[in-house]
Formats: C-alpha cells, structure tokens, sequence
C-alpha cells in the first residue's frame, strides 16, 4: 500500500460497500461460529487503519498488529485501538494466547504463506478459531493487486491446503460471488484488448474506482445478500475472495 493512500484508506475501510459488507459478513459469520462465553482475547494481524479491530470488539479484548511501519504510525495516531507494531511471520506472542486470529486480506502479501498461518495457529488456544479472507483466482489479477503489493491470489484448495494441519477446517466459502462474473469478464476483456495503460505506480485500486453513490447503492445491495447465504452456511463455488475458519484441535507442534 503506498503511503498516500493510508488517510484516503481509513475513509475507504469505513464507508466503501465492500468494506462495509465484507465486515458485515466476518462479524455475523464470527458471531455464528464463536463459542458463547464472552469477552474473548482476539488477535487481529494485518489490521491497516483498524477498522476491522474495532468492530471485533464485540467479543472481547482485541490485540491489533500492523507490520508497516507508516500505516501503524498513522493508525496509531488516529484510531483508539491496542496496537503493535510487528509481522504475522513472527508475532511476539506466547503459543496459546488467543481465543481467535484473525488476518482479513493479509497472507495475499507475504511470500511465505505458510510460515504465516502456522504463527497464526501457534498463538491461537486449542479449540480456538482462526479465521482468514483472501482475493481468490489468479486470472483475476489486475492493477489492484500490483497497487496493493500482493503475491498471489488463492483458490480454495490452495487456501485449504495451509490449514492441513493441527485442527480442522469449519467453515470455508467464496464471496463476492454475485459480482464475479462480471469482474470475472471486465478483467479478462481488458488483458486481450491493446488499451494502453498507466504504470503501475500510478494505476488506482478498485476501492478507489468502484466508488461512489452509484457502486454504493447497486453493489452494496447485491453484495449484502451474500451475507445471509453464509449465515445458512451456503458455501459459495466462486467468488472475488474466500472466507476460511479453521479450529484448533490439538496442540500446535512445529517440528
């Protein structure tokens, strides 16, 4: 993320539909999943300009970590969160901290994927829950991804494969499936026609683009549909990202 994006971000992760829905759907999905017994110890990785970190405080005492360094001075300055400065590859915490992790549109950023939910999983308590989202198929890749620096994007069997081990997979689930079909095609259209684009640095994020009054009102209220689907746990086949909670069973053993 570039650094003038962080204050025209912390507006996009409160307003944006995507946003909006996407927590939406996290926080009735996590209310569903969670045991009753309240307040909990969250982990939140990953937490950009902290959106996400306040609306999981509707189940406990809620620990947020950011690893760039000029999104946590921001974040740290504006939002009134608990918040570290640190990375998910190495997270300064015991084993067996935490109730619930969570990492919303992190482990697209990191090289070393698995090394990253096995941290997760190791701070997570037994029977506590990991939850993650992802941007799903790599065919979908455009100048959203250059822009935010991912390195990949993940189908649900690859996504699937990092939580092999240590616990079971809950719940797992495309969404923004109603929208995929056209970005699906609109992305694929603009890879085979010779338009001329902007350098990488200079292209926009699809926050920033699918924006406005206009995508609010149509795609917020498409999108809000999905979050009832998943409330009846209906996994979606597709999607632009995926949804995954896994449960630790056994104790997590890195050898």
């Amino acid at each position: 993320m570039n650094a003038s994006y962080y204050k025209e971000y912390y507006n996009i992760e409160r307003e944006h539909w995507w946003f909006v829905v996407r927590n939406q759907i996290i926080i009735n999905h996590l209310k569903q999943t969670l045991p009753v017994q309240r307040p909990l110890k969250v982990l939140n990785v990953g937490v950009a300009t902290g959106r996400s970190s306040e609306l999981l405080e509707v189940f406990g005492s809620v620990k947020s970590v950011e690893y760039d360094l000029e999104c946590y001075a921001f974040t740290k300055a504006n939002v009134p969160i608990d918040l570290i400065q640190g990375s998910i590859l190495e997270l300064p915490f015991d084993d067996e901290t935490y109730d619930l992790v969570c990492a919303f549109d992190v482990i697209e950023h990191v090289e070393e994927h698995q090394l990253a939910v096995d941290e997760m999983k190791r701070v997570c308590k037994p029977n506590g829950l990991v939850c993650v989202t992802v941007p799903a198929f790599m065919f979908l890749w455009n100048q959203h991804d250059d822009v935010n620096h991912h390195v990949r994007r993940y189908t649900m069997t690859i996504l699937g494969d990092l939580f092999k081990k240590n616990g079971k997979i809950v719940f797992r689930s495309y969404f923004n499936f109603w929208l995929f079909f056209p970005i699906a095609f609109f992305r694929l259209l603009s890879k085979l026609l010779p338009l001329h684009r902007q350098k990488i640095e200079d292209a926009g994020s699809d926050f920033t683009i699918m924006n406005g009054p206009f995508f609010q009102n149509i795609f917020g209220h498409i999108f809000k549909t999905e979050d009832w689907l998943i409330q009846k746990k209906i996994k979606l086949f597709v999607g632009v990202s995926a949804l995954l909670t896994w449960q630790k069973t056994i104790r997590f053993n890195n050898n």
